[in-house]
């Protein structure tokens, strides 16, 4: 959530960068804020100076009834019982400027970093870099789709029967290949210097507007409404809000977690051939990193996570892209979004497996995620970044490594299968 003084103090800074965010209106909303704000800051001194009033004329009524000035204490009393009832009314005119401020906060999105393009979609990302060799398949070779029926080990029909479109049964092999690729990405982050949590994968409505999946303009979360219970998007938010309303010492920062969970997304509307098979799932497992760091080094942060994640996919031999994300194609509540590809040879295209964000103090702000500096309270960083979801990252690998005699397993990945071919 963006700080009401840091509009005020930047006002065409803000406009320009909720404009880069394709804001509609962004100067209507800059100035409504401000507006608010000015009306809650007026309604506070004038509540102030009632209290104050108040107290000040309370004090006097004893020494008028001490000196026998009945009439006069009697008429401090009404007056007392007028600024009372006055106060009231302007507490609850407090209470709901400032829920309406609040609400209006929650309608604008971050703003974007200075290096990030201008643009409205996914056309307009920037490439900063390609690495690794696309593979030249045999002919005959197939996608994904058509592997994991040939070889039974994703079943979308039984899924289909049990639950619905999008949550697919993982088989035999297939259900080892997913547990090597969690267990590897655990080691990884945890050899990197990440601590493990197993977060619950449902949370309550406090959690949700903390990290910014709240409110849900899209509809893409699964609500339990008897409980008012929201099936996580991603581990990004059980995880960060452990530290939600925290002021963290100094001695325990940089702080760097790791969780696996599954992931739970609607993905209303998407329908075509391109989210065909393991391309789009309504749940898919994924390893998440969370940072929270100091202002002035989370962009340092943010360089190692891009790293951690580039690591992942050449131990895994599959070619990759990087994206920098323009301002039209980034979430709601980054500042800063690398998009990492990985290149499905049979499908003969490029397909999403990674997010790195930096949302610098903008999630911080909902979630009061502080620190002190000389006795003072500041904001800290977030950041995190998928790695790896895996229903891509699998789709890859068995494209990719397919032969006529069978699919190959990545060399790191057969201790942790236990087998090196399927």
């Amino acid at each position: 959530m963006l700080q009401v003084n840091f509009i005020k103090e930047n006002q065409e800074l803000t406009i320009a960068g909720l404009q880069k965010k394709n804001l509609p209106n962004a100067e209507e909303a800059v100035s409504k804020a401000l507006e608010l704000d000015q009306k809650r800051r007026d309604t506070q001194k004038e509540l102030d100076d009632t209290l104050a009033q108040s107290n000040s004329i309370s004090k006097q009524i004893g020494m008028l009834m001490k000196e026998g000035k009945k009439e006069e204490a009697e008429q401090a009393k009404a007056q007392t019982g007028e600024l009372k009832s006055k106060s009231k009314e302007l507490e609850e005119v407090l209470r709901e400027v400032s829920i309406e401020l609040t609400e209006h906060l929650y309608t604008l999105p971050n703003l974007p970093h200075e290096s990030v393009p201008v643009g409205r979609s996914a056309d307009d990302n920037e490439t900063v870099l390609t690495q690794g060799e696309i593979p030249k398949l045999h002919e005959g070779a197939k996608p994904h789709w058509e592997l994991i029926s040939d070889y039974d080990i994703v079943d979308f029909e039984l899924g289909n029967k049990v639950t619905g479109a999008g949550f697919p049964f993982y088989k035999g092999k297939g259900a080892r290949i997913q547990r090597a690729l969690i267990n590897f990405f655990l080691d990884e982050a945890i050899a990197a210097g990440y601590f493990e949590v197993q977060p619950p994968i449902m949370i309550n409505e406090e959690s949700g507007y903390g990290t910014g999946q709240l409110p849900d303009k899209e509809g893409q979360m699964y609500e339990a409404t008897a409980d008012k219970l929201y099936l996580i998007p991603t581990a990004e938010v059980p995880i960060t809000n452990i530290y939600r309303n925290e002021i963290i010492d100094e001695a325990n920062l940089p702080i760097k977690n790791v969780g696996y969970t599954p992931c739970f997304r609607r993905e209303a509307g998407s329908w075509g051939a391109h989210v065909r098979g393991l391309n789009r799932l309504h749940q898919f497992d994924k390893v998440e990193i969370v940072q929270i760091r100091k202002p002035e080094d989370s962009y340092q942060a943010l360089e190692e996570m891009i790293d951690h994640v580039k690591g992942l996919l050449e131990k895994l031999e599959l070619p990759y892209r990087i994206l920098r994300l323009c301002g039209g194609d980034m979430s709601f509540t980054a500042a800063i979004t690398y998009d990492f590809e990985v290149y499905s040879a049979a499908q003969e295209r490029w397909l999403e497996v990674s997010s790195v964000s930096n949302f610098e103090d903008y999630q911080a702000n909902r979630l009061k995620l502080r620190h002190k500096v000389d006795g003072k309270t500041q904001l800290l960083h977030t950041l995190n970044g998928s790695a790896l979801a895996l229903p891509r990252i699998l789709a890859s690998i068995l494209e990719n490594n397919q032969t006529p005699e069978g699919i190959n397993i990545p060399k790191v990945l057969q201790p942790y299968c236990g087998f090196d071919k399927i």
